[in-house]
């Protein structure tokens, strides 16, 4: 296994996305139930792919919030994939490369119908924060936050 940064528009960085938005919809009945902006090339700080040989099993990146602190998105493993800790792979590795650019703050959201995100953020030292920015008035939006 091995973490690369990549491209936003890199053709796997694409498909894992996509199973993310399929993954969605079958959970919330759409594939756009996020409240805030969806991230794009020009807002995202870095995307990474976990790669197992030449087949790419994971994803995440991260979205400066400011000079300190940023917002970890588009977290994402493929139902074939589940169960591996491929996950926390992504997550450390996300964790690390937000140290390497001098942040302090990590948040996230995720929704109510993700337990297995919940699970995971939880048990990696994320704690629940009220809703921040565009999640605020979300009534399906988790936040959590962990300082680095």
């Amino acid at each position: 296994m091995k973490l690369v940064p990549c491209a936003w528009s890199n053709p796997d960085a694409v498909a894992l996305r996509e199973a993310q938005r399929v993954d969605i919809e079958e959970r919330y009945g759409t594939p756009d139930s996020e409240p805030g902006p969806a991230p794009t090339a020009d807002d995202i700080t870095a995307f990474f792919l976990l790669r197992d040989g030449d087949e790419a099993v994971a994803c995440g990146g991260l979205r400066a919030i400011d000079a300190t602190s940023g917002e970890i998105k588009r977290m994402f493993v493929p139902i074939q994939h589940r169960g591996r800790g491929l996950s926390r792979i992504v997550l450390g590795g996300l964790e690390e490369h937000a140290r390497s650019l001098g942040w302090t703050r990590l948040l996230l959201e995720t929704g109510d119908r993700q337990p297995e995100a919940v699970g995971l953020y939880e048990s990696a030292g994320y704690h629940r924060i009220p809703n921040f920015g565009h999640y605020a008035d979300s009534d399906i939006s988790l936040c959590f936050a962990k300082d680095l």
